[in-house]
């Protein structure tokens, strides 16, 4: 953990070039933290559970990219339960929505009759993806996201998919990997000097 800043995109950057990335405390209070073992998802070996393949190819969900990028970072930030605090502040919504006008910040969401029903948003750098949450006002309408986000980053050539810890044991089905500090800033230096356009690829 490191001391706060002002959430610049430039520190922002800077920040997750290092393998930093920012969190709030209960009082609101934005800190750089890292964590060991880092959590990563493999690109080309994430694995999609049977019933949730059905799901995707039913097309219950209609699925769209950088849509509604704010709201799927206020969907992520409102308390759930079993999580009445969250660690995005209202600093970190605005600091993202800043990196997102600029291009270097992405969304995925799910809608359901022109309803926002799901989500997950991250940074993207060079061959970086950095996940930072993802939500759902249905089931299995953020899953869904990520599965099309992993089809995103396979297709524009991302090859480093950070998710930063483990969250709950859901994510242990998509054959989440834990690794030391060591070998994530290894992949993380290769990641940035990659050369991908998330942009080009759409859902």
């Amino acid at each position: 953990m490191g001391q706060s800043v002002r959430l610049t995109p430039g520190n922002l950057i800077a920040a997750y070039s290092r393998g930093l990335f920012p969190m709030a405390d209960e009082r609101g209070v934005v800190n750089w933290y890292e964590c060991e073992p880092r959590a990563v998802l493999p690109i080309d070996g994430f694995h999609v559970p049977r019933r949730l393949a059905r799901t995707v190819r039913s097309k219950w969900f209609e699925v769209r990219v950088d849509h509604a990028f704010e709201s799927v970072i206020a969907g992520c930030a409102r308390p759930a339960p079993g999580r009445q605090t969250t660690w995005i502040s209202d600093e970190i919504i605005e600091a993202f929505c800043r990196l997102h006008k600029l291009g270097l910040a992405h969304s995925v969401e799910t809608w359901r009759d022109e309803k926002l029903v799901g989500g997950i948003y991250g940074v993207a750098l060079g061959g970086l993806f950095a996940g930072e949450s993802m939500f759902h006002l249905e089931r299995d309408a953020g899953k869904v996201a990520l599965v099309h986000l992993v089809d995103i980053l396979k297709g524009a050539g991302f090859c480093l998919f950070d998710i930063q810890y483990i969250v709950n044991d859901n994510f242990k089905q998509f054959g989440v990997l834990e690794i030391s500090r060591d070998d994530y800033l290894s992949r993380l230096e290769t990641a940035l000097e990659k050369k991908t356009d998330f942009s080009a690829i759409r859902a």
